[in-house]
């Protein structure tokens, strides 16, 4: 059997610190007297499944009582206290386009590429598009953008990417199928999203705006340099960065996993391995955050993507083994993409980024992420788009003080700023854009305001 095809049963001893949750079962709800939520035989085109249901809310307050929404999808993404807007009635729509894979459980389907479609009962005439961050499910956005968009009006399409979980990588015949289907999958939404609006409003929407976090912050460069036809705009937001000429993340994770140990070791060698982490992005003033990434993060997270582009690393093991030390046989502690042959650059370069975006832009990045270490991302893909002459379709905020997942901001509250207001403020400049052609603010690192608590931060982020 390939590797490449082998269960993601296989894969199961390395959750940590994840739960595990029953997939979400869809609630009968019937349509309302209200004559925007009578069925209107909505099809999304494509689609080979689709339930459609009228709901009293679509924001997550509502969408967790009738289970259309999965908790665990969002879990962890966003400080416990970011408030969540009040009722949005409307339609939701959700199903699968045709797919072979099965990682996605959702709703019993067991099918991949699961969309789902939130269309306001008042809308504004725009849409907004989004792919999951990390490798979860479809309904990964709802805290962190789903609910605030559809407050302000905008229909809502999210997409599963086509394969879901630890073992995404097995999906696909080639290394870098896996993520170059996740680029497909938002491409086939935002068309279908589009003609689904249409046909419920009776007509077009206005504007069509791509957003998503992390991986999904990729999704959106990827679509705004690919189908820019499709879209007014975009916001990325820490989006990870593949380019074959790197830096990719299998290049910097291997040297925290080699550099980390000796460091928290406090051993002669240990001052000598804090330079190399920090050489190697993770800057000075981010150490309290590297325990818990090497223990989350950083180990899973290397062995996964390098299986991706590079199964025949590790010979017939499955993604590497779990925290092996530096001179282990196939130890991605040793990796080294600059020495891989060229059919893993080849890979690479079929997922790559190009900097070359044919829509506005806006980047935002904290500069205590060390999961996607600031420098070695977004600072790259902004020289990127300078160097394509695409520099006046671009703003770049670096954010003081924000890490790659606001939910570490509720441990870290005095050292940590959550990224949350300044997507929505980022997102809302764009809006301005749009609209009027208001120039977004210049790009900028954004200070920390040194009078601010913690509650101010939680729904503000002033970026001018």
């Amino acid at each position: 059997m390939s590797k490449r095809t082998i269960a993601t049963a296989l894969l199961s001893s390395l959750l940590v610190g994840a739960s595990l949750a029953s997939p979400a079962a869809l609630a009968e709800v019937q349509p309302g007297s209200d004559g925007q939520c009578a069925q209107r035989h909505l099809r999304v085109p494509g689609a080979r499944h689709q339930q459609v249901a009228c709901l009293d809310d679509l924001t997550t307050t509502g969408t967790v009582r009738t289970g259309h929404t999965d908790p665990a999808d969002w879990a962890g993404l966003t400080q416990s206290a970011l408030p969540v807007p009040g009722p949005v009635p409307g339609i939701q729509i959700d199903g699968y386009f045709p797919d072979t894979s099965t990682t996605n459980t959702n709703h019993g389907w067991n099918h991949d590429s699961q969309f789902v479609i939130r269309l306001p009962r008042d809308w504004n005439g725009g849409l907004v598009v989004s792919g999951t961050p990390g490798n979860r499910e479809q309904y990964a956005n709802d805290r962190v953008i789903s609910d605030w968009v559809l407050s302000k009006g905008y229909a809502f399409a999210a997409t599963d990417k086509g394969n879901t979980g630890l073992g995404f990588h097995t999906d696909g015949r080639r290394p870098g199928d896996a993520v170059a289907e996740w680029n497909h999958r938002v491409t086939q939404l935002a068309r279908a999203a589009k003609a689904t609006v249409a046909q419920h409003y009776r007509r077009p929407p206005s504007r069509t705006v791509a957003t998503g976090l992390s991986n999904g912050g990729y999704l959106v460069r990827w679509q705004l340099e690919n189908h820019p036809e499709l879209y007014d705009g975009g916001v990325d937001w820490e989006g990870t960065l593949w380019s074959e000429e790197g830096p990719n993340l299998v290049e910097y994770l291997p040297k925290a996993l080699s550099a980390y140990p000796r460091y928290a070791d406090g051993g002669a060698d240990a001052d000598a391995a804090h330079a190399e982490l920090v050489a190697a992005g993770f800057g000075e003033g981010s150490e309290f955050l590297w325990p818990y990434h090497y223990e989350i993060y950083w180990d899973l997270t290397q062995r996964i993507y390098r299986e991706e582009i590079d199964p025949e690393f590790d010979g017939d093991v499955v993604a590497g083994i779990p925290f092996c030390e530096p001179g282990t046989p196939a130890c991605d502690a040793d990796y080294d993409y600059r020495e891989r042959p060229a059919e893993v650059h080849e890979a690479v370069e079929r997922i790559g980024l190009t900097g070359r975006i044919g829509k506005p832009l806006l980047t935002l990045h904290g500069t205590l992420d060390v999961l996607l270490p600031i420098s070695e991302s977004s600072d790259v893909y902004a020289e990127m788009v300078r160097e394509q002459g695409r520099g006046h379709l671009h703003r770049y905020y670096r954010i003081a003080d924000g890490t790659h997942t606001d939910s570490l901001v509720d441990s870290y509250p005095g050292r940590l700023r959550a990224l949350t207001p300044c997507h929505r403020t980022a997102f809302e400049a764009l809006e301005a854009f749009l609209a009027d052609g208001t120039p977004p603010p210049v790009s900028a690192t954004i200070p920390r305001p040194t009078d601010a608590t913690p509650d101010d931060l939680l729904t503000t982020c002033d970026l001018g």
